[in-house]
């Protein structure tokens, strides 16, 4: 079992993310508009979904993001606190649970700019590139 890690700021309050945190974060990504899929809310860009915003499922506040099988790999081997695939064939197309509140700005931000890139247009692409 992974350790959960508590990132703190300068007061030593925890700076883990809120559902609502990590939604104005989405809602801050290039052209990202608000829309619903059979009634849940979701993100997209150009019309396609990148994320869905973090709901209650099982105690835990998770988001859904728009990987690839070999990105939600990386991401969940990487942080196994804060990625999981989502069950069954949607899971095995890339598409990824992240636990919320076991993640920080930064985490959140990477992983919202990859789902992102994965359906955005070229063009926005093109306007902006990685850093």
């Amino acid at each position: 079992m992974g350790c959960r890690r508590r990132y703190k700021n300068n007061n030593g309050q925890s700076r883990l993310l809120t559902p609502a945190a990590f939604r104005k974060l989405a809602l801050g990504m290039p052209s990202a508009e608000l829309s619903s899929h059979h009634g849940s809310p979701d993100i997209r860009v150009g019309g396609k979904i990148f994320v869905q915003p973090a709901d209650r499922q099982g105690g835990k506040e998770f988001a859904i993001l728009k990987f690839t099988p070999e990105q939600q790999q990386v991401f969940c081997e990487a942080e196994p606190d804060i990625f999981h695939p989502v069950p069954g064939g949607w899971g095995a197309k890339g598409w990824t649970r992240m636990v919320v509140e076991n993640s920080d700005a930064a985490t959140a931000r990477s992983a919202l700019w990859t789902a992102w890139r994965n359906v955005a247009p070229r063009k926005l692409q093109q306007e902006h590139p990685p850093q």
